[in-house]
């Protein structure tokens, strides 16, 4: 029986925790066996989830981080025991997701995996393995990773580091890290960081598009009208916006001057925020904290006439996705993957990254019926997100690297 493991800082749970889970659906109901190791956060699954280190290492990997810019190079023990679960148990693929989050080291890992046949697929849910630190560069228009990182100007920002600047030395350790394993194909999950990836170190490196999929039967329209009445918004139009965290670069001060220059039968709502967050909101926005709940975010991505995304760096983004699968028309920013996920159908990119240009895509939808959206918008994400149908491309791509892999062993 072949066996999949898949890594990554969280299963199950979050984007990315949850696609691994969905892939390891998807092999077992083929007949494989599945498991994912994971770092932190976690609610079962049908894959056998491997825990990695313990909250004390996972800690002391913060600390490094945190004092000498050493993310990603922490967590040894964590580390030689998944090593010495890989000899036990010989995987026949294995699939890297995010390795950033304090709970692996990546130099121990690849060095590991610099030595063995087995087939690697790496996953890029973001640009960090590609960089000296940080995750995203677009915001400050930073190139240096194209060749080598230094002086890194984004020090303080995840993965945070309040004294140390290692960024050269962490480029230069991920350069001959991830170049070494000979067995590896990388994935991005957007063409904008395709074509990132191409002016990366790893340029000449096997490289796939295959975009992220959403389950588009738990992601569906579920219209409520007493839902927006419990909130007191009944009568008003709401540009929602939606994040797990609402960082600088995903718009939070542009909701802001947006929610002052809008209508006044219009309500930007929030959700996402932090206490901190909430406190200082201005009332011109109704903003909520964090939910775990995908019944309440169908919800309010059902019922809002607009959803807004504000990020100058997404990936792929995923939120856009989800609004688009509830029947709700999207207003993006001109900027990194945002572009590629709409069409004129179901909704607008706006013309620059400023504020009066959010405003004018978002007057353009408005000025439409929702329900002249709504067909187009859930048709686009089953035809272009489907998760079946991505995790599909993943299964593919197992079965073509497990037989080059099986041709290659094969005596001649």
């Amino acid at each position: 029986m072949t066996k999949l493991l898949q890594i990554n800082v969280e299963a199950n749970f979050g984007s990315t925790g949850r696609i691994a889970s969905g892939i390891g659906d998807l092999v077992i109901d083929k007949g494989w066996e599945s498991y994912i190791a994971f770092g932190r956060k976690h609610h079962d699954c049908s894959s056998q989830l491997i825990p990695i280190g313990n909250i004390w290492e996972q800690g002391m990997h913060l600390l490094q981080t945190r004092l000498l810019d050493r993310h990603g190079l922490g967590s040894k023990r964590g580390t030689k025991n998944l090593i010495n679960w890989i000899e036990t148990h010989k995987p026949d693929l294995i699939h890297i997701h995010n390795l950033h989050g304090y709970y692996l080291n990546y130099k121990i890992l690849f060095e590991y995996l610099e030595h063995k046949d087995i087939p690697i697929v790496y996953t890029l849910h973001d640009c960090w393995i590609l960089t000296g630190h940080c995750t995203h560069f677009e915001a400050i228009d930073c190139r240096k990773w194209q060749k080598e990182c230094h002086n890194c100007p984004q020090k303080s920002v995840y993965p945070t580091s309040l004294l140390k600047d290692r960024s050269q030395k962490n480029h230069q350790d991920k350069k001959k890290s991830y170049t070494k394993p000979k067995n590896i194909h990388f994935v991005t999950v957007s063409k904008w960081l395709t074509h990132v990836f191409s002016k990366s170190y790893l340029a000449q490196k096997p490289v796939s598009t295959i975009h992220n999929g959403l389950d588009t039967n738990q992601f569906e329209p579920n219209t409520d009208p007493k839902w927006i009445q419990g909130h007191g918004l009944a009568g008003k139009k709401i540009i929602l916006g939606v994040a797990s965290v609402w960082e600088g670069n995903k718009g939070l001060s542009d909701f802001v001057k947006l929610s002052q220059i809008i209508p006044q039968d219009y309500q930007v709502v929030l959700i996402g925020l932090s206490p901190k967050q909430l406190k200082n909101l201005p009332a011109s926005i109704y903003g909520l904290a964090r939910t775990s709940s995908i019944n309440e975010l169908v919800k309010w991505y059902s019922m809002a006439d607009v959803y807004v995304n504000a990020s100058i760096e997404e990936s792929f983004g995923m939120t856009t996705v989800e609004a688009m699968a509830c029947g709700t028309p999207v207003v993006v920013y001109p900027s990194t993957a945002n572009p590629e996920l709409v069409v004129e159908q179901v909704g607008r990119v706006a013309k620059n990254l400023s504020v009066e240009a959010l405003k004018e895509a978002i007057d353009q939808v408005m000025g439409q019926p929702k329900d002249q959206y709504s067909t187009q918008c859930r048709q686009h994400v089953i035809e272009k997100f489907d998760k079946e149908q991505r995790f599909m491309d993943y299964y593919s791509l197992y079965l073509n690297l497990l037989s080059t892999d099986q041709n290659e062993r094969k005596p001649k």
